[in-house]
């Protein structure tokens, strides 16, 4: 999946120069980091939309339009995927995986070196029922 952003970001990164009349990336560029926040925002309402209503194959097909999306905002904004990557190790380490950091401060336990050990276990849901995987 990394593999598969970082191929995009570096497409992304090829046609930002393009002539704007045939790239929607070189025109997204053009507009400017607004423009290409509007139009991550308005794809990120269609996933949720498609989410709610139980259309799985709308929410693949508007997923990976977010993702361009999101993609070319990293571009202009200077982030790599590499930086949304550390992000994640670093707060897989604090909380897992599949946990959002929390908006306020919070104390965590102060840990000599992280350990795979010591990460909450990752939940997987099946139906409405979860199972812990060790």
């Amino acid at each position: 999946m990394s593999d598969s952003l970082e191929r995009l970001y570096l497409a992304v990164l090829a046609a930002r120069d393009l002539d704007p009349a045939t790239s929607r990336t070189a025109r997204l560029f053009q507009r400017g980091p607004s423009k290409m926040a509007k139009k991550l925002a308005e794809e990120a309402i269609e996933v949720v939309i498609d989410a709610v209503n139980g259309d799985a194959k709308a929410v693949v097909r508007e997923s990976a339009d977010l993702l361009y999306n999101l993609t070319v905002l990293w571009a202009s904004a200077g982030v790599r995927p590499e930086d949304v990557w550390r992000e994640m190790s670093r707060r897989e380490d604090m909380l897992g995986i599949a946990e959002k950091l929390p908006k306020s401060p919070m104390k965590l336990p102060k840990v000599a070196s992280p350990s795979i050990s010591r990460r909450r276990p990752i939940v997987a849901l099946e139906g409405r029922a979860a199972r812990k995987r060790h």
